[in-house]
């Protein structure tokens, strides 16, 4: 699996933190763990298939929310998609909707755009002949849909603030540095970012454990700084996010 990454054009750069263009060769899976991102992806060559209960092919274009748990994608040989990372809160500057209600889900994107407009894209993505003609067709895509010129300040203050507290951030006390009541900060966040800001805060904080972990730090050692006292408690919520146990995930997991 080949990963190219692209920056935005300067309009997008409050919006999106990269372009990533993941090709395949040979038919290969891949174990994609929660972010912080809500994700927009546009196949333009082969099938992807996502694995659960029961597998199910992507549509062409897709919206992904935020999720808490793992899940693995499968890319047929000579698959390529094109996805676009938003920032935090980025993707309510294209989209009308609550953004919490694609929480844990992926849909089509012609739901929320009109098919018309999207058919139109799709259709000129298939005939781009490299990569930066591809990334120069979404660009021109989301510069027609943005709603506004910038991110919302004090949410964007707020992620920060989470992401700087590596997630271990006290959600009242954060709501009582931005002035405003806990409800309509809680309302607000879920709404743009598309999760609570306790969940947001997990997400940043297993993410934070898992770029940060060495082979001299021990497991105890990591559920301490996850602010775990029960070890057990620790091993079931690593679990449902990277869909494996610590000692086998550091072990051999591919993921992005």
């Amino acid at each position: 699996m080949n990963l190219a990454r692209y920056l935005p054009t300067d309009c997008l750069k409050p919006f999106v933190k990269e372009f990533l263009i993941v090709e395949s060769i040979a038919e290969t899976g891949n174990r994609v763990l929660p972010d912080t991102s809500i994700v927009l992806a546009f196949r333009f060559k082969g099938t992807v298939v996502e694995s659960g209960e029961t597998n199910s092919n992507l549509p062409v274009s897709v919206i992904t929310g935020l999720r808490k748990s793992s899940r693995v994608l499968n890319y047929s040989a000579n698959s390529s998609t094109l996805l676009v990372l938003f920032r935090e809160g980025g993707a309510a500057a294209f989209f009308r909707e609550p953004l919490h209600e694609l929480f844990s889900q992926s849909r089509p994107l012609d739901e929320l755009i009109q098919p018309q407009k999207l058919e139109e894209v799709e259709d000129r993505l298939a005939g781009a002949k490299t990569n930066p003609q591809r990334i120069a067709i979404i660009e021109q895509f989301l510069i027609s849909k943005r709603l506004r010129s910038g991110p919302e300040p004090l949410l964007a203050q707020a992620v920060m603030s989470i992401k700087i507290a590596h997630g271990k951030t006290g959600i009242k006390s954060l709501a009582e540095s931005l002035s405003i009541s806990q409800d309509a900060f809680e309302k607000r966040f879920r709404k743009a970012v598309g999760t609570s800001p306790k969940q947001f805060a997990e997400l940043v904080r297993f993410r934070y454990l898992i770029t940060a972990q060495s082979a001299d730090r021990s497991l105890t050692d990591l559920a301490y700084e996850a602010g775990y006292f029960d070890q057990a408690h620790f091993i079931k919520d690593f679990r449902t996010f990277t869909g494996q146990a610590p000692q086998d995930f550091f072990k051999s997991a591919l993921f992005w």
